[in-house]
């Protein structure tokens, strides 16, 4: 943290307070963090994913150093946190490590999602050395008939073995970072071995595990995939039968002044939400980030999210917009 981080969070605080208590968008300040997306290409096939399922109608696609650099040296005074995903596999860009030790010498909180599947020796080794600040692996299984009933086309031999390679080079190179957590996305197939990853990962040397709730895409009339076990569930079953997400649509969300995303090739989306970028508000490939953040149909979009979220599409499976200051 920074003089110039600090006073920038300070601003987007005071304008999100601002607008959401007038229902008028107003902005000051930069991101404090934003999320930018190595590649759409991923090796797996899971069945809620836009990547996994090959359903975009953006293409798929390589993020590009120059590209990368010149955004993160615009935003370097103010950008706090940078996470290295969006949809696809990380590591699959072959410059992507590259792109994390030059984010981590503008001294910028780095992290990435990966499926585990390219932790290969080398690669772990190259991990620590590039200064990356957290890992969430992803393992939705303890064994490999739970892994691949949502991981599909996975091997979970293969993330355990990459696991293991990330804590071994860890502590060779004698590196507290990066801080290692295994996520596990709760489903029916999989909610009965929530006590069995706590001690896989206890096992392994793995810092944390998070359990995350499944967004499905199809849930009105019920899915396979809600868990039983309704902490884990983003959705409630109603009298009649059907299911609606259990958080109140609230119109106001804290992302839409601190954060945003942007895609391989440089369109800038207002969140993680929109996975096909059918709201970009502008390419950094063709304008300055800040001209693009601060411009009219960014403030606009903030202003429709105060209006009515049920109006946007993408809000309307949404549970987490509106967590931190709710």
């Amino acid at each position: 943290m920074t003089i110039s981080r600090f006073a920038n969070g300070l601003k987007l605080y005071f304008s999100y307070i601002f607008s959401k208590v007038t229902k008028k968008a107003f902005h000051f300040g930069l991101p404090a963090s934003i999320a930018i997306e190595p590649t759409t290409s991923c090796n797996l096939r899971c069945p809620e994913c836009p990547s996994g399922l090959r359903s975009f109608t953006r293409p798929t696609g390589m993020l590009q150093n120059k590209m990368f650099e010149k955004l993160i040296d615009e935003l370097s005074n103010t950008l706090f946190y940078l996470i290295f995903y969006f949809q696809g596999e990380p590591y699959l860009n072959t410059a992507f490590l590259d792109m994390v030790a030059y984010a981590t010498k503008k001294n910028i909180y780095t992290a990435t999602s990966t499926n585990a599947h390219y932790l290969t020796d080398e690669n772990c080794k190259k991990t620590i050395a590039s200064g990356l600040n957290r890992l969430i692996i992803s393992i939705d299984g303890t064994t490999q008939e739970t892994y691949q009933s949502y991981r599909i086309g996975g091997k979970l031999n293969k993330v355990i073995e990459g696991t293991k390679n990330i804590v071994k080079w860890r502590k060779e190179m004698k590196s507290s970072t990066p801080h290692l957590i295994f996520q596990f996305l709760v489903v029916r197939p999989n909610e009965h071995q929530i006590n069995d990853v706590i001690k896989l990962a206890d096992e392994l040397g793995v810092d944390e595990v998070r359990f995350k709730t499944a967004q499905v895409y199809d849930y009105k009339n019920g899915n396979e995939l809600i868990p039983e076990n309704t902490a884990y569930a983003r959705y409630s079953k109603n009298n009649d039968g059907t299911y609606s997400i259990k958080n109140k649509m609230l119109n106001h969300c804290w992302k839409m002044w601190h954060s945003c995303v942007v895609t391989w090739d440089g369109k800038v989306v207002p969140c993680c939400f929109d996975k096909d970028a059918e709201h970009t508000l502008g390419e950094v490939s063709v304008s300055s980030f800040k001209t693009i953040w601060k411009s009219a149909s960014y403030n606009k979009f903030r202003a429709s999210v105060l209006r009515s979220r049920t109006e946007i599409e993408m809000c309307k499976n949404c549970t987490e917009g509106t967590k931190v200051f709710a």
